[in-house]
């Protein structure tokens, strides 16, 4: 019972904003706004040495307001979404690039996806001095973030 209760009411409102988009094309979506999402990155150690690990982990979060859209599902009233705060997002693709203190590229580094808990990690080798970024590059209803930290790397570590 419960189940097409559920179904009849998504199919209205999947009717209605199809309804809505035919009548008013000229109109905005009267569906969601996208959600402020913040991604936050830290790559250590600072500062680090050639050849050895970097730790880069970051976390992805959208601003909660009365709504907010998780994925498929959207979250209506919510009472643990208290105005102001931040919700993490899980399962979310977020791109890893460097840029040499030397270059003005930007390099590929990895792809990853969010933890369900909004978290992501990897290791990688310290190779020469310069900025890290994670991307987000957003989703239906989510919009893009990004953040970078600048890391100095040292030559190796001689011995005397």
């Amino acid at each position: 019972m419960m189940r097409r209760l559920a179904a009849g009411v998504a199919a209205a409102a999947v009717g209605a904003s199809v309804l809505a988009g035919a009548a008013a094309p000229a109109m905005a979506d009267p569906g969601y706004d996208s959600g402020q999402t913040r991604l936050d990155l830290d790559v250590n150690p600072e500062p680090a040495w050639r050849g050895k690990p970097l730790t880069i982990e970051g976390k992805l979060s959208v601003q909660c307001d009365e709504d907010y859209i998780n994925g498929f599902v959207a979250v209506l009233h919510d009472n643990r979404c208290k105005e102001g705060s931040w919700h993490r997002l899980g399962w979310k693709r977020i791109v890893i690039l460097f840029k040499p203190s030397y270059s003005g590229r930007w390099e590929y580094v990895d792809t990853l996806k969010t933890g369900r808990d909004g978290y992501f990690h990897t290791r990688v080798e310290a190779r020469s001095s310069g900025t890290w970024r994670a991307v987000f590059e957003g989703s239906r209803h989510l919009e893009a973030s990004d953040d970078t930290d600048w890391v100095k790397v040292y030559g190796r570590h001689h011995r005397r």
